[in-house]
């Protein structure tokens, strides 16, 4: 699409001039800052005809014989055309317009203004308006839907919104431009501009490209691009046809693009490279007409729209046309532009002395070695354009290869054939951030806002300074800063201040640390970086600083200056977080397409040993969304927040994967408002943030205020009792994995909070498992019982039995029993391993259990045993009979009316109980290690094994120690860890229910042991002895004979190994002598039970199990029936 540029010529004064057509073609009509409208009939026309409007005019629209101008006196006027006989003031504002324009049929005028307001006003009768108020910054242009249904407009507030006119509301905002506080500092006009006649397609200039959305369904149809565009396109216009579309950019530079094929048919340039920023069509499609910033108007003519057949794409060039009018497409101002990417010495332009003209004209190469027309040279019919090379790439031009010397044959015609790419759209990737800071391009900015304190940076025409605030100021007072380096980025902690500033021609990126917390008098330190690297990213952590450069470089520095490990990253660094010994880097692992951001994650610790521990997987981000924030929570938990406002956090429990655990966008009251991250607490659980409307990021004045925003996993209907229960539990859960990390790296924990959040999962766990019994879902209770403790599995036994559900409370025994035995099982682990790492994750998921809780344990499960029956209780429909306060405290085992009962007692306040000897247990049976699986006739016969040690029992007493008679020192035990051998070795004992009653009737008794738990010994004595104490008193000689050094504790565990070593026959046998002796063991209990003054209760309840014993085990359901429903 060849066409001649016009020379300019002088139109107003100096400023921002506008440019259009009336509807004939027959004048080309401007304004400008001198406050006049000229009515030019040519380019040539010396004596134009002008009214003068006002001071200033800012932009015009002529339509049916009327001119519309927005005027410096805060109007739009409307006079007659082209007369220019004033018609009144349609409307007015509290600032000036910015932009005025008609609707298709011209009835109706909308004007965007500086005082954010857009609006739409009848021209018949201007009182009928509408106001459209949304923006949050002044209106940049407002453009019409030709179906005069819609309307689009552009703000300094970055934001592009379409609005329903009739109905005056936002149907869409993309936030798609930079901002700003005012249209005289916006980077571009960005004349919006509506596709005529097909009406489909907005235009939108976004720096250096046109993005392109469909109407209706407003998703993004395509951008439009060219190589040669360095600088940001500033108005946009359409052909009237449709097809083509017209911009002119910042520098002077015209494209104009074919939409069908997105290719660029014409390019031309401002004669002395001023922005252009008025563009304007002739109704003919033959003309542009367009406006300097400096007041000149010039014309584009030649073009040949309306002749192009508009199915083809074929664009008709011209056969031969003399080289000189390719040159003048790109003047001696432009030669920098053109060779960028080349070397002085290579420059072709320097070359063009050697080239005559006689060449040039046979070779449509330019002296610029740059193709004069892209769509002009065809090297065989296969070939690509040329126009799909980078200008980096166009010196190959200059090279004796075919494609750069092709010659084309006079006559044909030249036709692009440039493949169209269809395909997803990379996605610019993102620039480095420092988390917690606003845009580096504010005058004010926050620098950054964490945990620590708040740094602000100033950099106008009086200042250019650095404050520092500490939110506690006992950590230091705050800082005044003078910023003479021009530092950009800062993080601070509580030891420190790191500031870091780019490199210029001059001088290198330097890093700047202010070591406050130092107890030596210097304070700071500074260290250059390389040449040619550059800080993108830094941050602080416990005694270490780390930045990340350019060169895809991290360098770690201890906090008082000593140069520590270098590594490379995978890819440019998007930013970092750090807390502690952990390090968080995010970097570009890869190039995202359609909108995506392709991150990875790197998280490192950085103590004693270190390691990775997480290596370079890809970040979870929303759907088109760039990520926004990072950090850790206060516990040291990463998380981070991408633009939808999601916040992510890392789950340790799960593989190092990501839960999302809050929505900020859902709090938000429209669109435009935002909230921006300050910190992250996981006890309490608090999002702090600080609302901001109509932005992305808060202003530094006033100072905002912070708000809390609580956490919510995205489940499923958590409107209902069971989602909100569900996503309570697992909240709480995901939230106090901290404990277990915290634990393991050597800190210090809450111990208090730890029990408290165990208990508070347990109950919810025992509120869900009431639930589920309402509505009669067994399977979805036994699938909560897995993720009980013991104690709560026992209430649930306790609880499914009241409300008739024997089944249930069946296969709750066998869910405990495997309990007991995993709790078995680590304690075994543990004293095989009395170093290895305290941390314990038994049955309850996401329970971490370890040794230094094992104290507070006693304290919290009575409240916890209690609570959760009080619980599942109240949320019974049932008439449930409750036991007195008294009964409650000794916690009389609810099945005591059968030998073998399926529950264990919860244990006894610490107030009324000392701890029993631990060691009294294995009376009745062998040691646990004998029994790899329970041999019993019937779960039920064994429930007196089903005790489980409380949420934090990290190691019971050894049992294998159990008949040593002389009191060992063992580590704090909780009363539970000796029901908890009683029930273990019962368990292995023998499949008679006879063996069991001596630990169900043993707990009945605990309760009342005076405070002075009785020496060892006379608990011991007065029990009938194990298989295995029988066994051991037999070979105790053979043993010490063989291992003469061996202790007391050795010995036995020597034993407990050989007696396993015998067969099951054999030990059987053991077990059956020792039966013998322990006749009169029932009598010798009841005689305690009297002497403890238990009364008449317990007795009544030894009898029924003495009576018990004597009977054969009878079906488990009449059993349960029994124990369920007798009333003590």
């Amino acid at each position: 699409m060849p066409c001649e540029r016009k020379p300019m010529r002088y139109g107003h004064s100096e400023g921002h001039t506008e440019v259009c057509f009336d509807d004939t073609g027959k004048f080309i009509v401007t304004c400008g800052s001198d406050g006049d409208v000229r009515m030019f009939e040519s380019l040539d026309d010396d004596d134009p005809k002008f009214i003068t409007v006002g001071e200033k005019v800012y932009s015009l629209a002529v339509k049916n014989g009327k001119l519309v101008t927005a005027t410096s006196s805060n109007t739009v006027q409307i006079h007659t055309f082209p007369d220019g006989d004033p018609d009144g003031i349609l409307t007015r504002f509290t600032t000036n317009a910015t932009h005025v324009t008609f609707n298709s049929s011209g009835s109706r005028v909308a004007a965007g203004s500086s005082d954010f307001m857009v609006k739409v006003v009848e021209v018949s009768d201007s009182s009928q308006q509408k106001a459209l108020r949304g923006h949050e910054a002044p209106v940049l242009s407002v453009t019409f839907d030709p179906k005069d249904e819609f309307l689009a407009s552009a703000s300094c507030d970055g934001s592009v919104v379409v609005w329903n006119i009739e109905e005056q509301t936002q149907v869409i905002s993309w936030p798609l431009l930079q901002k700003t506080n005012d249209v005289s500092n916006a980077k571009s006009l960005c004349r919006l501009a509506w596709q005529p006649r097909a009406a489909k397609l907005l235009a939108v200039p976004v720096e250096t490209k046109v993005q392109l959305y469909e109407r209706g369904s407003w998703d993004h149809v395509t951008t439009l691009s060219d190589d040669l565009l360095t600088q940001p396109i500033n108005v946009l216009a359409w052909s009237p046809c449709g097809r083509f579309l017209a911009a002119g950019c910042i520098g002077g530079l015209m494209t104009v693009w074919d939409v069908t094929s997105k290719l660029c048919v014409e390019r031309q340039k401002h004669e002395k490279g001023f922005t252009v920023c008025g563009l304007a069509w002739h109704p003919s499609g033959s003309q542009i007409a367009y406006t300097d910033t400096e007041g000149s108007l010039g014309l584009l003519d030649g073009f040949s729209t309306s002749a192009t057949d508009s199915s083809s794409t074929k664009v008709q060039a011209p056969a031969k046309k003399p080289a000189k009018d390719f040159d003048d497409l790109f003047d001696d101002d432009d030669d920098r532009l053109m060779d960028e990417g080349l070397s002085d010495t290579n420059s072709p332009a320097k070359k063009a002395a050697a080239a005559d003209d006689d060449e040039d004209d046979d070779f449509l190469m330019p002296a610029t070695g740059r193709v004069r027309n892209r769509g002009a040279i065809l090297d065989d019919e296969n070939s690509l354009d040329t126009g799909s090379l980078k200008l980096g790439q166009d010196k190959f031009m200059d090279d004796d290869d075919d494609a750069g010397s092709t010659t084309v044959p006079a006559a044909a015609p030249l036709v692009p054939l440039r493949p169209v790419y269809e395909g997803p759209l990379p996605t610019p990737p993102q620039k480095a951030f420092q988390p917690g800071s606003t845009p580096a391009h504010l005058t004010h900015r926050f620098m950054i806002w964490n945990s620590v304190g708040i740094v602000r940076g100033y950099n106008d025409e009086q200042d250019n300074a650095i404050d520092v605030e500490f939110h506690d100021s006992a950590v230091h007072h705050a800082m005044h800063l003078t910023n003479s380096l021009g530092h950009t980025m800062v993080d601070i902690s509580q030891e420190a201040v790191l500031l870091a500033c780019p490199s210029t021609d001059e001088l290198a990126s330097k890093l700047q640390c202010l070591h406050f917390s130092s107890w030596d008098t210097n304070k700071e330190w500074m260290v250059d970086l390389p040449k040619g690297e550059d800080a993108k990213a830094l941050c602080l952590g416990q005694g270490w600083a780390a930045v990340a450069t350019s060169t895809l470089t991290l360098r770690l520095f201890s906090i008082g200056g000593i140069q520590r490990e270098i590594f490379s990253l995978p890819g440019p660094v998007v930013c970092m977080a750090a807390h502690g010994e952990q390090l968080l880097i995010i970097y570009h692992r890869a190039t995202g397409f359609d909108g995506e951001q392709a991150l990875g994650v790197q998280l490192l610790q950085l103590s004693q040993r270190k390691r990775q521990l997480i290596n370079g997987e890809s970040l979870p981000l929303s759907h088109r969304s760039y990520l926004s924030w990072l950090g850790f929570t206060a516990e040291g938990t990463p998380c981070y927040v991408d633009s939808e406002g999601v916040v992510r956090m890392l789950n340790r429990s799960l593989g190092n994967t990501w839960t999302p655990v809050c929505n900020t966008r859902e709090t938000c009251k429209s669109k435009s408002d935002h909230y921006w991250v300050v910190g992250v607490h996981e006890n309490p659980q608090q999002l702090r943030c600080i609302p901001c409307k109509g932005s992305r990021y808060p202003p530094t004045l006033p100072r905002p205020a912070v708000a809390i925003l609580p956490f919510k996993l995205p489940l499923c209907q958590t409107s209902t009792e069971k989602g909100q229960m569900e996503e309570q539990y697992w909240r709480s859960v995901l939230f106090h994995n901290h404990y277990s990390f915290l634990s393991s790296s050597g800190y210090e924990i809450n111990e208090d909070g730890q029990n408290q959040s165990q208990k508070e999962q347990q109950e919810l766990l025992m509120k869900m498992f009431a639930l589920s019994c309402k509505l009669e879902r067994e399977f979805r209770c036994m699938e909560l019982a897995e993720l009980m403790t013991q104690n709560v599995v026992t209430l649930a036994i306790r609880y499914a039995s009241r409300s008739r559900r024997m089944v249930l409370a069946q296969r709750l025994s066998e869910i405990a029993l495997e309990k007991a035995s995993q709790v078995q099982e680590e304690e075994e682990e543990e004293e095989e391993e009395p170093d290895y790492s305290n941390i314990r994750r038994p049955s309850g998921h996401g329970q971490t259990e370890a040794t230094r809780g094992r104290y507070n344990s006693r304290h919290n499960q009575e409240e916890e045993e209690e609570q959760g029956e009080d619980l599942a209780e109240d949320d019974d429909g049932q008439e449930m009979e409750t036991e007195e306060a008294t009964e409650t405290k000794k916690r009389v085992n609810p099945f005591a009316k059968e030998a073998g009962s399926p529950v264990k007692l919860p244990p006894t306040p610490v107030g009324k109980v000392v701890r029993s000897n631990p060691f009294k247990v294995l009376g009745s049976g062998k040691p646990p290690a004998s029994s790899g699986q329970p041999r019993m006739t019937n779960i039920l016969d064994n429930m007196t094994s089903s005790r489980k040690s409380a949420p934090l029992s990290g190691s019971a007493g050894k049992p294998n120690k159990s008949p040593v008679l002389k009191p060992l020192v063992p580590r704090p035990k909780t009363k539970t860890q000796s029901t908890l051998l009683q029930m273990t070795a019962t368990k292995t004992t023998s499949k008679k229910t006879q063996d069991n009653t001596e630990p169900a009737a043993d707990q009945q008794k605990q309760p009342d042991v005076p405070p002075p738990a009785s020496p060892a010994e006379n608990t011991e004595n007065k029990r009938p002895k194990t298989g295995f104490q029988l066994w051991l008193e037999e070979n105790r000689k053979n043993i010490t004979a063989d291992h003469p050094d061996l202790d007391e504790t050795d010995i036995i565990k020597e034993a407990m190994g050989r007696f396993r070593t015998l067969s099951a026959e054999e030990r059987l046998s053991w077990t059956e002598r020792a039966k013998g002796q322990s006749g009169d063991a029932a009598d010798l209990k009841k005689r305690k039970r009297a002497e403890g003054g238990d009364g008449v209760e317990n007795e009544k309840a030894e009898d029924d199990e003495n009576r018990a014993r004597k009977k054969k085990p009878v079906d488990p359901s009449s059993k349960l029936s029994a124990f369920a429903f007798n009333k003590n």
